[in-house]
């Protein structure tokens, strides 16, 4: 037998052709890899939370007091509907201003008997200006828009009505006032109509309606300024010494308390990880903070959706509008601006609906100049910056709704509402506590955020409903 020399062999033993040096994939079993904490993908920007300027809430509860306002002011009807045959809610009819605090219910079911339902196609008339006003209508479901002649002729766009809208019904009191306007159907709409002779019957037979109408008819004749607050009488430009009127503010006699909210949930973090896994990076420490992004992120929905406090439900019906055509155009952008008028802080809107916007801008050759907030350069709108936030809602049929407010105590405007120093607090307003350790080994915390929001004034906050984010060009 022949004995050879040992030939180096270009391959290892796995067919990888062999290197004159330690392999990369050994290498890293003695070394410490970089690697970046824990990502999240739902953390957002979360602006709302940024731009509220957060005032103390001490005992849990924030009242905001206001000047006693004697024009609650129009709310929007519900009606119900078997098939395509809609009937009006007896007591829904004391949202309109004629019959506010009117409580007899069988008044109200005979006048709400007695309204009939018409349909109209889109560019229909429903009123027209310099006619008799002879009917009070409710838009049930569709959009309307309402014109009237400007000062030179032309005319003038006065609003947008939609579902749960009304007009006509301070008209009642007056069987001989004419419309002032004009309206016509965009899409396609049911109305209910309550004749005058219809409620002319029914006020012929019911004291009490007689002496709400009596009341009302008292009540448009009151002083008061364009918010519904009693005037304070001033006196100016006199000279001498004439009598100078006396005058009180009035207070609301109940005024609205916000209490706190809470978002909570129990960190749970075995013992082991937290002995042995922390490094090089504290294991029980990021729990928190992704656990902690969470709850922030619900604060921030809650602050928007919440059916009590959120803004979405606070805004004031009459600060509430619609889009002339369905996207949000830069004439809905103005019309917000109109009833935020004073000092508003930023626009807030779904990152959908800002290109929605964006679109408009683009189609009519509009470029406006950015801002920056902090370091970030956002789109804006005559100096009022477009904030994203996706907590509002893109509905089913790609609509969503765009707000804009004003912010801080001072202006009075929207505020935020926490409580610092709670134990074992961990960050303003949050706090972390030990709960103990199981037979499982298995440590918890209980982590808790607690905060509401409050509208101080109702021109504080504004928004544009059912903006269509969809459209094809």
């Amino acid at each position: 037998m022949t004995l050879t020399e040992p030939v180096e062999s270009d391959f290892n033993t796995n067919g990888d052709q062999a290197g004159t040096s330690l392999a990369t994939a050994a290498a890293r079993n003695l070394a410490t890899t970089t690697k970046s904490v824990p990502q999240m993908q739902a953390i957002s920007s979360r602006w709302l939370l940024r731009i509220l300027p957060w005032v103390e809430t001490k005992g849990g509860v924030f009242r905001v007091n206001r000047r006693l306002n004697y024009e609650v002011g129009d709310g929007r009807v519900t009606f119900v509907n078997t098939g395509s045959v809609i009937r009006v809610v007896p007591p829904e009819l004391c949202e309109l201003p004629l019959f506010r605090g009117f409580d007899d219910q069988e008044v109200l079911r005979a006048l709400a008997d007695r309204f009939e339902q018409r349909e109209y196609e889109p560019g229909d008339v429903v009123v027209e200006f310099g006619h008799v006003s002879d009917q009070a209508v409710l838009v049930a479901h569709g959009k309307l828009n309402k014109t009237g002649t400007g000062e030179f002729g032309d005319q003038t766009v006065l609003g947008v009505l939609a579902d749960g809208d009304h007009f006509g019904d301070e008209t009642l009191a007056d069987p001989s006032s004419i419309w002032e306007f004009t309206v016509k159907a965009a899409t396609k709409c049911s109305v209910m109509v309550l004749p005058q002779q219809a409620f002319d019957d029914v006020l012929a037979q019911s004291e009490a309606l007689r002496a709400q109408l009596e009341r009302f008819q008292a009540g448009l004749m009151s002083a008061r300024n364009e918010h519904g607050e009693a005037t304070i009488d001033v006196a100016s430009g006199h000279d001498g010494e004439p009598a100078l009127p006396g005058t009180f503010v009035d207070y609301e006699l109940s005024p609205r308390e916000y209490e706190l909210s809470v978002a909570q949930t129990v960190l749970r973090v075995h013992t082991r990880v937290a002995d042995l896994y922390n490094e090089p990076m504290d294991q029980v420490e990021q729990q928190l903070r992704l656990t902690i992004e969470a709850l922030r992120e619900r604060q921030e929905h809650e602050l928007v959706n919440n059916r009590e406090v959120g803004l979405l439900h606070n805004a004031d019906l009459k600060q509430r509008i619609h889009t002339r055509n369905g996207p949000p155009t830069p004439d809905d952008l103005d019309e917000l601006l109109s009833l935020v008028w004073k000092k508003p802080t930023c626009f807030l809107a779904h990152p959908r609906t800002i290109a929605a916007v964006g679109r408009e801008w683009n189609r009519r050759g509009l470029y406006p100049d950015p801002i920056d907030i902090n370091g970030h350069k956002v789109p804006a709108w005559r100096g009022v910056p477009i904030l994203p936030c996706n907590k509002i809602q893109v509905g089913d049929k790609n609509t969503s709704s765009i707000l804009l407010l004003r912010a801080g105590m001072d202006d009075q405007g929207v505020v935020g509402l926490h409580q610092t120093g709670l134990p074992d607090e961990y960050q303003p307003g949050l706090s972390v506590r030990f709960m103990g350790i199981n037979e499982r080994a298995v440590i918890s915390y209980l982590v808790s955020a607690y905060y509401s929001a409050a509208v101080l004034t109702p021109d504080a906050l504004a928004m544009l409903e059912n903006v269509e984010i969809g459209r094809e060009d």
